[in-house]
């Protein structure tokens, strides 16, 4: 399952955005805008056309692949109804594709995992086993550098976020560059680096699917 964060639509619907859903633990909004390059190109474009990239390649290798959107015309989904297509689909990895808005400074990618917060216990450590594995695949596929500004070497465990608090299957977040730092940003509105950070992507969950 690949779920590329935020949609076209939140921003003028920010109603439907802030309404609180259950995360697991505790209630969050829906959803958010994202980020976005100084220049202006929206995170939600650049996780819309990289998991389209993930997709393509991995189909073309014989997967089974599901979306949670598949275009930037509209709202959400929610962050609950992100996990439950996940859940349902009864994926064998998942993952949430992201971009930062991080101090203009800071530079490079990190990968979420889930920390245990209970209801999601059976899937933290085969979670983290998919971490490692797209954190590889990513650094070799693009040459980014792992984010200077948060996490240790690439990687971070969290418990904030529904998307992994309420995964029922092993799940992680990307965030594959700052979109606030202009190389970064040079980057992630290159569709050749796009491209590298969908075949790193799908290297990852490819080297996790087969025990690697």
């Amino acid at each position: 399952m690949i779920d590329p964060g935020h949609n076209g639509g939140n921003a003028a619907d920010p109603a439907a955005i802030n309404k609180l859903v259950w995360a697991g633990t505790f209630y969050k909004p829906c959803d958010t805008t994202g980020t976005a390059t100084n220049g202006g190109y929206p995170e939600y474009a650049f996780t819309m056309d990289v998991a389209l990239r993930v997709a393509s390649i991995l189909r073309a290798q014989g997967a089974k692949v599901v979306l949670t959107r598949s275009s930037s015309a509209g709202v959400g989904p929610c962050i609950n109804v992100r996990a439950a297509i996940g859940n349902e689909a009864h994926a064998d990895a998942a993952i949430s594709i992201h971009a930062d808005g991080g101090p203009s400074t800071g530079y490079g990618f990190h990968v979420i995992a889930p920390g245990n917060v209970g209801i999601n216990s059976a899937i933290v450590k085969p979670s983290y086993r998919l971490a490692l594995d797209v954190r590889s695949g990513y650094a070799s596929g693009t040459g980014e550098h792992t984010a200077t500004y948060v996490a240790t070497n690439g990687l971070t465990v969290r418990t904030d976020l529904g998307g992994l608090n309420l995964s029922t299957v092993p799940k992680v977040f990307i965030e594959c560059a700052n979109m606030r730092n202009a190389a970064d940003a040079a980057r992630v509105t290159s569709a050749a680096f796009r491209q590298r950070a969908a075949v790193g992507i799908a290297a990852g969950i490819t080297a996790f699917l087969r025990g690697h």
